[in-house]
């Protein structure tokens, strides 16, 4: 077995893909692509372009098998190395757990996103009127967000975690509000059950390491 992993410094997906190696305690060799907030990855890495033709990370390599998109790549690797089982094995609670990973990617991250205007390097010719327009999208995505947290801590009674067990689905959600948070979003204070659910995901050893790596790289390559 000899897997590598592509990633990038605040790629929340290859993040996600991390912390799966680390919870079923696979070694891997991780490459950071280069990155930073004026130009992105630019230029792209040659092996990223070689095997995504999106230009994307995450990309895993698992000896012969090479794989782009966090979601795929987490399944594969719930099949091919199953413990610990980071999906349940019922298959309506499977399906429900895949579903609140998709939630996360493609319901909550949309909403971060109109917040990432908050590290973008200084630039003193901007339009006054976008940038305006950006804080009122800002601001309305805030509030969208606390409604998506109400929900999530409804549905964390009586639960240490969204399934019971920690799975693909915390990972998920769990990166998507670490980037909430990293961009001064709306904060968990008055969510009690999501706050312990977070601490409690945070303290896990396969994420503690990821969350302190995307903190060091805020303070790199964060306009704050």
């Amino acid at each position: 077995m000899s897997i590598k992993l592509y990633s990038g410094p605040l790629s929340l997906f290859s993040h996600k893909v991390e912390i799966v190696l680390r919870e079923k305690k696979l070694p891997f060799e991780r490459e950071m692509v280069p990155f930073n907030q004026a130009t992105g990855y630019s230029p792209k890495h040659p092996e990223v372009l070689k095997h995504n033709p999106k230009g994307q990370v995450p990309v895993l390599i698992d000896d012969d098998l090479v794989l782009f998109d966090s979601t795929l790549i987490i399944e594969y690797l719930e099949d091919a190395y199953p413990e610990p089982a980071l999906l349940p094995k019922d298959p309506k609670m499977r399906a429900q757990c895949r579903l609140l990973e998709l939630q996360a990617d493609e319901v909550l991250l949309p909403l971060v996103v109109k917040l990432m205007y908050r590290t973008d390097p200084p630039n003193p010719d901007a339009d006054p009127v976008l940038q305006e327009q950006k804080e009122t999208e800002g601001a309305l995505a805030e509030r969208e967000i606390e409604g998506f947290y109400r929900q999530l801590d409804e549905r964390l009674i009586d639960r240490n975690y969204f399934f019971g067990q920690f799975s693909a689905a915390d990972i998920a959600m769990f990166m998507t509000v670490l980037f909430v948070l990293r961009l001064q979003g709306a904060d968990l204070s008055g969510f009690n059950r999501l706050s312990v659910w977070y601490e409690r995901v945070m303290s896990r050893p396969s994420v503690k390491p990821v969350a302190e790596g995307v903190a060091k790289a805020d303070q790199v390559l964060s306009e704050h």
